[in-house]
């Protein structure tokens, strides 16, 4: 069984091939130019990853870039073998003229993200089913107890996790955005949003977390996998 990698490992492994470690999972972005050579390139880091593929790549092709995500969807983490996996595909795409990279502050439309709904909740087991059932949603590998969070089988829809409540908070929303970023984007993400209107809640979990709010106190969390090791 392959080990899973620490946070700091698999940053320290992947950063200087252009690729970022985000809620566990390796991402990077390739400039493609148009959809049928992202559709080639697409096809080039699979024929890389040959048996692996299916077990550790996740490719969305969109106009102008492709969008490579590794993780071991046996143990839901980063393993040796996604490293591996991110050298690999980096090493094709250069030799055939492409560069991988996150995006950040390259001018591109945003950086390598991922997206999570968080819910607040006094009985996490109560409502847990009631999500999963109405979002088609299923458990994570290794995550199937019953406050755990939720995943999309066919991993468009971004996951869904509880967070417990300890009382009733019917002034304020109960359903927040969390957005996890490459850990060299986050402040940039942040003062854009401050510059947008928005407001620091709370930085004391920084750099795991900082609170934003919007005008009206409807929060979202910009995340990255800083100080989440120990």
């Amino acid at each position: 069984m392959e080990r899973k990698l620490s946070r700091q490992e698999a940053s320290d492994a992947v950063n200087d091939l252009g690729w970022r470690y985000v809620l566990g999972t390796l991402q990077t972005s390739v400039p493609a130019g148009s959809m049928a050579r992202g559709a080639g390139l697409a096809a080039e880091a699979v024929a890389v990853c040959g048996d692996d593929a299916d077990l550790h790549l996740r490719v969305d092709v969109r106009p102008g870039r492709v969008l490579l995500a590794l993780q071991s969807t046996a143990h839901a983490a980063v393993t040796p073998r996604d490293v591996d996996l991110a050298r690999r595909i980096t090493a094709a795409l250069r030799a055939a003229g492409f560069a991988t990279g996150p995006d950040v502050g390259a001018g591109a439309p945003r950086s390598v993200q991922l997206l999570e709904i968080a819910i607040d909740a006094l009985d996490i087991a109560g409502i847990r089913p009631f999500w999963k059932a109405v979002l088609g949603y299923t458990d994570e590998a290794g995550a199937d107890g019953p406050e755990d969070a939720l995943v999309d089988p066919v991993g468009q829809g971004p996951a869904v996790w509880f967070q417990q409540m300890d009382a009733p908070r019917p002034q304020r929303n109960r359903i927040h955005l969390d957005i996890s970023l490459p850990h060299d984007e986050a402040a940039r993400r942040i003062e854009a949003a401050l510059a947008a209107g928005g407001r620091l809640v709370s930085a004391g979990r920084a750099p795991s977390f900082w609170v934003l709010a919007d005008t009206e106190g409807n929060e979202a969390c910009v995340t990255t996998w800083q100080g989440r090791d120990g």
